[in-house]
C-alpha cells in the first residue's frame, strides 16, 4: 500500500496505518489470528484489530508486547516495519567484509563465488 502524506498530523496518521497493515502481514504471514497473536503478546485481540485497522496509535511498550508474540525482537520488528531504514543486506556484507583484516579479502572472494557458483550448479 502506498501512502503519502501532506501535514505532520497526515504523517502520523499515515504511518499508524502503515503499522498496522505490517502488524497484519506478519500476524498472517505467521498463521495467527488475532486471538493467538493478542494471547502470545498479551494484549487484548480486539485491541490488535484495531491496531491492525489503523484505529490506534501504540506505545513501544505495546511494540515490544507484538515482538514477544512474533518470537522476534524489537529490533527485527522495526526492521519489518519499517525497511528503509534500516541497513540492507549488501551493507552488512560490506561492513563484515572491511572489518577483516585486507589480507582475507581474496579468500572471502573465493568463498563467495564457490558459493555462488555451488548455488547457481555451476561449480
Amino acid at each position: 500500500m502506498v501512502h503519502k502524506a501532506k501535514s505532520d498530523q497526515d504523517a502520523a496518521e499515515v504511518f499508524i496505518q502503515l503499522v498496522g497493515d505490517k502488524i497484519r502481514e506478519l500476524r498472517t504471514a505467521k498463521g495467527l489470528s488475532q486471538e493467538k497473536l493478542g494471547e502470545l503478546s498479551d494484549l487484548n485481540s480486539n485491541y490488535i484489530g484495531q491496531i491492525e485497522r489503523g484505529e490506534k496509535s501504540i506505545s513501544v511498550y505495546t511494540l515490544k508486547k507484538l515482538s514477544n508474540g512474533f518470537s522476534l525482537s524489537l529490533e527485527e520488528l522495526f526492521a519489518k516495519i519499517d525497511p528503509a531504514s534500516h541497513t540492507s543486506d549488501l551493507e552488512k556484507i560490506t561492513s563484515l567484509i572491511q572489518e577483516r583484516p585486507t589480507e582475507e579479502h581474496a579468500k572471502i572472494l573465493a568463498l563467495l563465488r564457490a558459493a555462488l557458483n555451488l548455488k547457481d550448479g555451476t561449480y
